[in-house]
């Protein structure tokens, strides 16, 4: 299975339809999917840092619903949402991705070492991290 691109991370997020319960998918390096962003980490300002090259979501949405053993269809990109981070080897993009499942999978979270949390149970993550959740809860709740 081929991999993400190196400068494209994702959060991964869920809200219940029914109560708008918003919970984001936690890996055991962070808040970022795959990989954990680099140490020294800047996020850009709002509205700056376009990308220089736009992945399109149909391949990194397919490889990242494999990755989590999740079914064809259950990942949707958030398209309003867009951060740059600047790390020591250049620009990440972040992408904001809806899991449109009815309930999280917390079997399939589990299964990878990952869980999901409320964005009051991210304490302790990077401050870049926490900027960027709170970002995609603004973008989340509109």
């Amino acid at each position: 299975m081929s991999d993400l691109p190196a400068d494209l991370r994702m959060i991964l997020v869920h809200k219940q339809r029914t109560s708008a319960r918003v919970r984001f998918l936690r890996f055991t390096h962070g808040m970022c999917a795959f990989d954990p962003l680099p140490t020294l980490s800047v996020v850009e300002e709002e509205g700056e840092g376009e990308p220089v090259v736009a992945h399109h979501p149909n391949a990194w949405l397919r490889i990242s619903e494999q990755r989590l053993g999740l079914e064809s269809g259950s990942l949707k990109p958030e398209p309003e949402f867009h951060a740059t981070v600047q790390t020591p080897t250049g620009p990440v993009t972040i992408q904001l991705v809806e899991l449109a499942t009815v309930d999280p999978p917390f079997a399939e979270a589990e299964a990878i070492g990952a869980r999901f949390v409320a964005i009051t149970e991210a304490r302790g993550c990077s401050p870049v991290e926490m900027e960027l959740l709170r970002r995609a809860y603004v973008a989340v709740m509109g």
